[in-house]
């Protein structure tokens, strides 16, 4: 399987029907996801390791990674309706590929999920409805795995690069997106919203 390949795939998967706009509940782009997994991919961070996707949603990030080899992967949302997507798409997925994948499913907060993994990737929401909810994704995940990929706002570079060196943790790489956003809710003027946001590789410093 190649990138474009992948991302044909999750093109094809179920995203939310009735988003929740209080949990920022946007589907990711399938070429975003596809590119950002298929780095990961790259880097040995997705083959054979144990991954959590936190706030899941339909489960983009978790599927692409079984797609990619994936030993197993935690999907953890708050949302029991959108898990139970999630989980569909796995079992159309195993159906269309003829694989079996192993997967959890965590109808849970961020905070209440606490199971160790070698790999956290998550998009999570952006903190616009509730102020610094993505430190508590981002501090989440740093505290269950050694490498985190985790989105954000681009114009929060600074705030998320002092909360991953603050917190034992060294920006391996960066990755920006021209995230499209559809129309969803009354207060969304344009068809298509193009927000710029960024993918960080956060890797836990070897202690001396």
């Amino acid at each position: 399987m190649n990138k474009k390949q992948l991302a044909i795939i999750l093109s094809k998967i179920k995203v939310f029907d009735n988003p929740d706009v209080k949990l920022e509940q946007y589907s990711t782009d399938s070429n975003i996801a596809a590119d950002l997994l298929w780095n990961a991919y790259l880097s040995g961070d997705i083959e054979g390791k144990k991954i959590s996707d936190l706030g899941c949603g339909p489960g983009i990030f978790g599927l692409g990674a079984l797609l990619l080899g994936a030993k197993e992967v935690d999907f953890v949302d708050i949302d029991k309706k959108i898990l139970d997507v999630a989980k569909k798409n796995k079992e159309t997925l195993e159906k269309e590929t003829g694989a079996k994948f192993k997967a959890n499913f965590f109808n849970s907060n961020v905070v209440g999920y606490s199971r160790k993994c070698d790999v956290v990737i998550q998009n999570p929401p952006f903190g616009v409805k509730e102020t610094h909810h993505d430190k508590l994704f981002l501090m989440q995940a740093m505290s269950l795995a050694p490498v985190v990929y985790s989105f954000h706002k681009l114009s929060t570079k600074g705030f998320v690069d002092e909360i991953i060196r603050d917190n034992g943790f060294a920006v391996k790489r960066v990755w920006s997106y021209r995230f499209p956003i559809k129309k969803l809710f009354w207060f969304h003027k344009k068809p298509v919203f193009y927000a710029d946001v960024a993918c960080w590789k956060a890797v836990k410093k070897a202690k001396v």
